[in-house]
């Protein structure tokens, strides 16, 4: 209801329920769910997302066939695959309860929505299911392929702190992408290749439409005290277990103001000379367009992005805390803004 999707604004009915039923199992004995109501109806049509996926690297990501799996299969479906992708890894996964259920006839095809750089709809491209399953990965495969290809990173190779003002799970399914903070929900530093290298990770607070799951607060090196009094731990276990993915919400080292724990997390990157710490800061991994950087980071930047402001001293309040990054836009705050190209 707060994201604004229900009766009143789509003028169709919302019948949302847990009930699934079974299809059968795959040839590696999962057993495949999918929507009780959408199997007594008369046909299913999709609406994915292609994006790339938080948790690993594939040819199939998130798109059509996860909707087919994870998505119809519900509550049953997400704890069953993800427990076999604990050893089978996801995609295979995903291609493999998807393809049951594309095997039922029951989906008839769909609307692909190609995410863009910043997230954004960047391409709305309709798929039929009656080219059969080989063209429908295929075709699938080629949109992902395009939108990874669109993706914005940070615009330097290394980050010595990486300071992200909210996580949520509005703004990832893990809370932060893994693919732009450099990070696996298992807890690994900097798995992503062609992805900068970043040293420390500082999350200051949760989005509003998070509804106080902390999902990704475990990859964090340091969060602030809000943080952590901000999470309610019922949903947060309840997404990390069923995703099998327990580092990911573990509590990191936490303090009262974004002072302290900018200045503990900067003596933990292995430099003696605190003035060489390199700092980046963005409102959050979905929204790169602005961010801001330690004077020492200008440099590297060229020609991934262009400053737009003059350097000009970080400010904190009476509690030690930034301004927020809204306010950095506006020309008043931290260090140096920059913009990608």
């Amino acid at each position: 209801m707060s994201y604004g999707v229900h009766e009143a604004t789509i003028g169709a009915p919302v019948i949302s329920t847990l009930e699934v039923e079974s299809i059968g199992k795959t040839a590696e004995g999962i057993e495949v769910f999918i929507d009780k109501s959408g199997y007594d109806s008369d046909g299913i049509f999709l609406l994915p997302r292609v994006k790339w996926h938080t948790d690993f690297a594939g040819k199939l990501e998130s798109g059509m066939f996860k909707m087919m799996a994870i998505g119809l299969g519900k509550f049953a479906g997400a704890q069953q695959y993800h427990a076999f992708a604990y050893r089978l890894g996801l995609e295979q996964v995903i291609r493999s309860a998807g393809s049951k259920v594309f095997e039922t006839g029951k989906v008839l095809g769909g609307l692909a929505i190609q995410e863009g750089p910043h997230h954004e709809t960047a391409g709305l491209v309709p798929l039929s299911f009656s080219r059969g399953l080989a063209a429908t990965i295929a075709h699938e495969e080629k949109l992902l392929a395009e939108v990874k290809s669109w993706a914005a990173r940070l615009p330097v190779n290394e980050i010595d702190v990486l300071i992200v003002d909210e996580i949520g799970k509005n703004i990832s399914g893990a809370g932060m992408d893994t693919k732009v903070i450099n990070r696996s929900v298992m807890g690994e530093y900097n798995p992503w290749p062609n992805t900068p290298k970043v040293h420390r990770v500082y999350a200051r607070s949760l989005t509003k439409l998070s509804h106080h799951s902390g999902v990704g607060l475990g990859m964090a090196d340091v969060v602030h005290d809000r943080l952590v009094n901000e999470v309610d731990w019922k949903p947060t276990y309840i997404n990390s277990l069923t995703a099998t993915t327990p580092a990911a919400v573990r509590t990191p080292i936490h303090f009262a103001s974004d002072r302290e724990c900018l200045m503990r997390i900067a003596a933990t990157v292995g430099k003696t000379d605190l003035s060489q710490v390199t700092f980046c800061r963005i409102q959050n991994t979905m929204e790169l367009i602005h961010l801001a950087v330690s004077e020492n980071l200008v440099p590297a930047l060229a020609p991934a992005a262009g400053v737009v402001s003059e350097p000009f001293e970080i400010q904190y309040n009476s509690a030690g805390d930034l301004i927020d990054f809204d306010q950095l836009a506006q020309g008043s705050g931290a260090i140096h803004e920059v913009v990608r190209r």
